[in-house]
């Protein structure tokens, strides 16, 4: 283990032209170590955030717009699970090959909210899981537990509905992106005698978790967005396609890209 000062010395002499094998004969560094240095001119910092709510008096996340978008993401697709071969336990979240947006976008809100955990991507066949590490998982979701989503209680802790009051629009986008879609949909009027196809776009989100879907449409109330929950042949849904509403959705969440 080499210190900083160290490896500034040895890229120091590599800047002025020398070659690797001389700088590792002179200072008794291996060529890999310089050569790693190179690649990343500074050392990873070994300075690790506290958890936001292990600390004495508990807080919320931060940014708290990426955890509100974030948090909408692991409550469509997102799992927490720690497989016994491994100490830590990780979150999962499914996203899908289509989207590479919001793939994208998934994947700087997981940097922001976990700046000091190195994130990664699992192909699958369609999709790829991005993916986190971490002993706070927990502290961070605490909506994780034994079983499916739908098969238990979902409910937010009351800093983390602060968290969606402050930022309800990047939650709603967490959780379209995760399991919403905007479609274009049609019908047929009869205009002057005859029957004419009309077209108009519309929302959807689907989930199979009541609680979910009560946290979407609660929030889309509180942000004046119109909605209508399916019955029927397809109880998992809830639809906006009032025209104001659409619009609204439009400017704060659009099309996934």
């Amino acid at each position: 283990m080499y210190d900083a000062e160290s490896r500034q010395q040895a890229l120091a002499l590599v800047a002025e032209g020398r070659s690797l094998s001389s700088v590792s004969k002179q200072t008794g560094i291996s060529r890999a170590a310089i050569r790693s240095w190179q690649a990343r001119a500074a050392p990873r910092s070994r300075h690790f955030s506290p958890c936001a709510r292990c600390r004495p008096t508990p807080g919320a996340p931060d940014p708290a717009d990426s955890y509100a978008y974030l948090l909408g993401l692991y409550l469509g697709d997102g799992c927490i699970s720690r497989p016994p071969q491994h100490r830590t336990a990780s979150l999962r979240i499914t996203l899908d090959d289509a989207w590479p947006g919001v793939q994208q976008e998934a994947a700087a809100s997981l940097r922001a909210v976990f700046p000091d955990n190195a994130i990664g991507w699992v192909p699958k066949a369609g999709c790829h899981d991005l993916k986190v590490y971490s002993r706070h998982l927990g502290c961070l979701f605490p909506q994780h537990g034994p079983g499916k989503k739908h098969e238990r209680r979902i409910a937010l802790e009351v800093w983390q509905q602060e968290i969606i009051d402050a930022h309800p629009w990047e939650f709603v986008r967490g959780l379209v992106h995760s399991d919403g879609c905007r479609i274009t949909n049609w019908t047929t009027r009869l205009v002057g005698g005859e029957r004419k196809r009309y077209e108009y776009p519309r929302y959807f989100f689907t989930n199979k978790s009541g609680d979910i879907r009560k946290l979407f449409g609660d929030t889309l109330t509180r942000v004046g967005v119109e909605w209508r929950a399916a019955r029927g042949t397809h109880p998992y849904n809830i639809s906006v396609a009032r025209k104001a509403s659409v619009a609204l959705m439009d400017a704060h969440v659009g099309p996934k890209h």
